[in-house]
């Protein structure tokens, strides 16, 4: 059973669904293995909470 985890700043719920849906596809197409084997855990971390190139990502 794949386990993929997403670590991501916050989204819609559409385009979690959209993600969940377009990762599934691509596990079930490369592994043959059957969708509802596929987990996908979504992490969404607060703006604030992560840093790029020094800066938070809510200051950009």
């Amino acid at each position: 059973m794949p386990v993929v985890t997403v670590q991501q700043g916050p989204r819609t719920p559409e385009l979690r669904r959209a993600l969940v849906a377009k990762i599934t596809e691509a596990f079930v197409d490369a592994l043959a293995v059957p969708a509802e084997s596929v987990q996908v855990w979504i992490h969404e971390v607060p703006t604030d909470a992560w840093g790029v190139a020094g800066k938070l990502q809510s200051d950009r």
